[in-house]
């Protein structure tokens, strides 16, 4: 009677274990396969709603670094007669420009190097430093098609050509060593956003380019005696070649920047020409047209979904200074751009456009203790009498196609 007791009692232990596994293997099962569906549900939602990703980043520009005499005199008194030392002069913007992922300039004189033997107007030649602490303040994208590049011939720009293939981490176009390079896709990335810069000048002064070297320099040549685009047959035949380097590169960058080096010396509105390119490029897709050349700044305008700035004015230079200040005010610009990617597809966007007024001071007895000051500075109020009134005067430039384009507000502390 005792052994059935224990059988059975066994048996019924052996069923209870059995049914506890197969519920937990049930249990499993049904958890695993609600995982599974819950998984499908959130993936069909996913798919359905896809996440956006937005990534940005910061960039601002400014003009001319147009290199005098009396500049670059400076510069070697700063580095007691050995090299040249810029630094000081460029103090104030570094404090801004160190802040931004793209900073870019336009090198005005070509940078051919002390060696070559350093030159003034009316055929300048720039020692390599005058770059060098001009990407010590944080620039690193450059325009160096100017009317000036052929001023001290070939070997000017090819020394300049190889001082800029040196630096790292910037980005200089323009001027070239040989067709290889000048047709090298020169694409920079930075948080996520790739982009490059092309650049092009109306003339080199009535220099000749050397046929069969037009890399040494991008020309869109304008014939100023017609001084009319639409019956310039070259100006309008070189569209198509700036057409071809869009559609070389546009579908390769988030961002595609143009640097036009073209217009009137000391005019305040864009020239026909400077009206014809922007619409042309806006046309053809490019994000943004930076203007340079008239050593003065000119308004700032959307044309449709392209940004462009006619004229930045000089960054730095020893230009006289007449009652209006024209040649040493310029503008120091600033935005953001958003890239959005959603569902494999990315989306740019220019927005936080700013710009702010800047001043060259020098002593105009000496020649001397040069400085660019930006007007939100300070320091404004001790090196430019009557600043304020300054400032409204080349507020109204920059808006004068654009009401609601921002300019930063001069300072407002106590004026001397």
């Amino acid at each position: 009677m005792k052994r059935k007791v224990a059988i059975i009692t066994l048996l019924i232990l052996l069923i209870a274990a059995i049914t506890l596994v197969v519920l937990k293997i049930y249990t499993n099962t049904s958890e695993t396969i609600g995982m599974a569906i819950e998984e499908q549900e959130n993936r069909i939602i996913e798919e359905e709603n896809p996440k956006e990703e937005t990534t940005s980043a910061s960039l601002i520009m400014v003009g001319d670094n147009l290199v005098h005499s009396s500049i670059y005199k400076e510069a070697h008194r700063n580095a007691n007669n050995k090299g040249y030392d810029f630094k000081p002069m460029l103090k104030l913007i570094k404090e801004k420009v160190k802040n931004y992922d793209i900073a870019y300039y336009n090198q005005e004189t070509i940078l051919g190097g002390s060696k070559l033997g350093l030159s003034d107007y009316p055929c300048f030649n720039s020692p390599y430093e005058a770059g060098s602490d001009m990407l010590d303040a944080g620039f690193n994208l450059v325009s160096t098609a100017s009317n000036h590049t052929m001023d001290r011939g070939e070997q000017a720009i090819l020394n300049s050509r190889a001082y800029w293939d040196k630096q790292k981490d910037v980005l200089a176009v323009g001027s070239y060593q040989s067709f290889e390079q000048k047709d090298e896709l020169q694409i920079r990335e930075v948080n996520g956003i790739t982009y490059t810069m092309l650049n092009y000048t109306y003339g080199t002064n009535g220099i000749p380019v050397p046929t069969g070297k037009e890399y040494l320099v991008n020309v869109w040549p304008t014939d100023l005696k017609i001084n009319d685009p639409k019956r310039d047959t070259k100006y309008q035949a070189y569209k198509e070649k700036v057409k071809e380097d869009i559609k070389r590169v546009r579908d390769k960058v988030d961002v595609l920047i143009v640097a036009m080096h073209c217009g009137i010396e000391y005019t305040k509105e864009p020239s026909a020409y400077q009206k014809d390119e922007a619409k042309f490029l806006a046309e053809q897709g490019v994000d943004l047209v930076i203007g340079t050349h008239p050593h003065v700044l000119e308004p700032v305008e959307w044309i449709d979904d392209t940004l462009v700035f006619y004229s930045l004015g000089n960054f730095i230079s020893a230009q006289y200074q007449d009652e209006n200040y024209n040649k040493t005010v310029g503008l120091m610009s600033s935005l953001r751009i958003t890239k959005t990617t959603k569902n494999g597809k990315s989306s740019i966007k220019i927005d936080n456009v700013e710009n702010e007024l800047i001043y060259t001071y020098y002593n105009q007895a000496t020649w001397s203790n040069f400085k660019v000051i930006p007007f939100s500075n300070e320091n404004i109020a001790k090196y430019l009498p009557g600043y304020q009134k300054v400032h409204e005067r080349y507020k109204k430039i920059v808006q004068m196609y654009d009401k609601d384009m921002i300019v930063i507000p001069a300072y407002l502390g106590k004026t001397v």
